[in-house]
């Protein structure tokens, strides 16, 4: 091979070899491009949650959560949703640790939704009063029907203007996302605010809104001679079909205080239970309030105990 032939193929391979050398330094420049970008949209994904979960904002999310979930979840849902009817038969009338029963409405027009008689619940995450209430009307919807989406919360310990409330970080649930299925009535809860502080208002982060029908039940029913005198507005306010109301906790919430949800669960089971006692009690007296809306279906939840309790009503 010639000189000149020579000096053309090194040529050649030099080009070749540059252009081999420029292709892997342009494809080390996306690589580093491509793990800074990540490492940006990383920054600003956390810097998302941290302000779409920041207290205090007003976003509207229920705070369901600090309990259990996935199987154990599932297992004290079950244990609330399936206190066997002979276990509230024992459990009565609460053998006086039931502090409240519902009140007759006199002369109300029927509340109905869906051609069923209707109960309506309008509390809110934050009040220790509807957390103590929401586990005995869980356990007595039960006896009539089917919840799905039940999920966890607890009361509040400070509001939006650093106030501590009372009965803090009570274990409950929240009807907030949730569904009740009954062929024997309806089931209507509004839970207006959750129990995140809202320093702007000086109280809670806005939830559901209710209906001016709902509102005017309220306003109507949730007033002496139902309340004691200054307790207008008490929440939670349940009316039942425009027969009873609740206005407040039927119990003490302290019997659940430092309790966890799978313990308050399990003393369900024990009639002689303090907590069985209080949240039974007034599961029953809330069945008995039901069955008088329902004409005492089904048997299995108006028993001769529930049926006995109707008549103090």
């Amino acid at each position: 091979m010639g000189k000149a032939s020579r000096t053309k193929v090194d040529s050649s391979r030099r080009e070749k070899i540059a252009a081999q050398r420029a292709a892997e330094r342009r494809a080390q420049q996306r690589q580093r491009l491509l793990i800074v970008s990540g490492a940006i949209l990383a920054v600003i994904a956390v810097v998302v949650v941290i302000i779409v979960v920041k207290p205090g904002s007003n976003s509207g999310t229920s705070t369901a959560s600090n309990g259990p979930a996935g199987s154990a979840l599932a297992g004290v849902v079950s244990d609330v949703t399936g206190v066997p009817a002979s276990t509230l038969d024992k459990i009565g009338d609460g053998g006086g640790a039931v502090t409240a029963k519902p009140a007759a409405i006199k002369g109300g027009t029927a509340l109905t939704a869906n051609g069923k008689p209707e109960m309506l619940y309008m509390g809110a995450e934050y009040c220790p009063y509807c957390a103590a209430e929401r586990w005995p009307m869980i356990v007595a919807l039960s006896r009539f029907g089917t919840f799905s989406g039940l999920k966890t919360t607890h009361s509040a310990s400070v509001n939006g203007g650093g106030q501590t409330e009372p009965y803090p970080n009570t274990p409950t649930w929240t009807f907030h996302g949730s569904t009740y299925t009954s062929k024997y009535l309806t089931f209507t809860p509004v839970e207006m605010e959750t129990n995140i502080p809202n320093k702007s208002n000086g109280g809670y982060t806005n939830l559901e809104v209710p209906t001016a029908a709902q509102q005017a039940l309220l306003n109507k029913y949730d007033v002496p001679p139902y309340v004691p005198a200054g307790s207008n507005g008490a929440i939670p306010f349940i009316d039942f079909g425009n027969k009873y109301l609740i206005a407040g906790a039927s119990y003490n919430p302290q019997v659940l205080s430092g309790l966890s949800w799978a313990k308050i669960a399990s003393d369900l089971k024990n009639p002689d239970s303090a907590v069985a006692k209080g949240i039974g009690g007034t599961a029953n007296y809330i069945t008995a309030a039901i069955c008088k809306m329902t004409g005492n279906q089904p048997a299995s939840a108006c028993t001769a105990a529930v049926q006995s309790l109707e008549s103090s009503l």
